[in-house]
């Protein structure tokens, strides 16, 4: 699977990024590291303390992640070709539109996820641009279609994404 058109220039295999995951009080809850493939940006992350179940994992279009706006800050997912939010949407989806991931009874989360819609390279597509990127987990599962976030919930972890 190669990257699509936008990252094919920019993106060079082992760039490689890091996030440090907070929780609704600002306790550092996880570690993530993304990683770029040639089929995209690998994801990979250890969380503790979430509530088991299905959640909303998504990649957010800034880069700020505060616990006094329940993580607001971190925008609205990350867009940026303009296509609406969901696998189901007619057009095409949100690049950081990602499948719900899934909590253990014990509140771990253990993800290794590829979005080939981004890249850690320059261009359009960057998770690294100018204002910088988030990852977050929801409160809910994403439906996939519900627009703009998926009725997804409260942000209950965030995590800014550095290189």
């Amino acid at each position: 699977m190669a990257l699509p058109a936008f990252a094919q220039k920019s993106a060079s295999a082992n760039e490689e990024a890091k996030a440090t995951f907070v929780g609704g009080k600002g306790e550092q809850i996880g570690k993530g590291e993304l990683v770029q493939m040639p089929g995209g940006v690998l994801i990979k992350a250890e969380l503790r303390g979430l509530p088991p179940g299905e959640h909303a994992f998504h990649i957010h279009g800034i880069g700020k992640c505060e616990t006094s706006d329940q993580f607001k800050s971190a925008g609205d997912h990350f867009a940026p070709l303009g296509h609406k939010h969901g696998y189901a949407s007619e057009g095409g989806y949100h690049a950081g539109d990602m499948p719900n991931q899934f909590v253990g009874q014990d509140g771990t989360l253990r993800l290794n996820v590829i979005n080939a819609n981004v890249t850690l390279g320059s261009g359009k597509n960057s998770l690294l641009d100018q204002d910088g990127s988030s990852l977050v987990i929801h409160a809910k599962p994403d439906d996939y279609k519900s627009q703009p976030s998926g009725d997804a919930g409260d942000r209950i972890a965030c995590a800014v994404i550095e290189k």
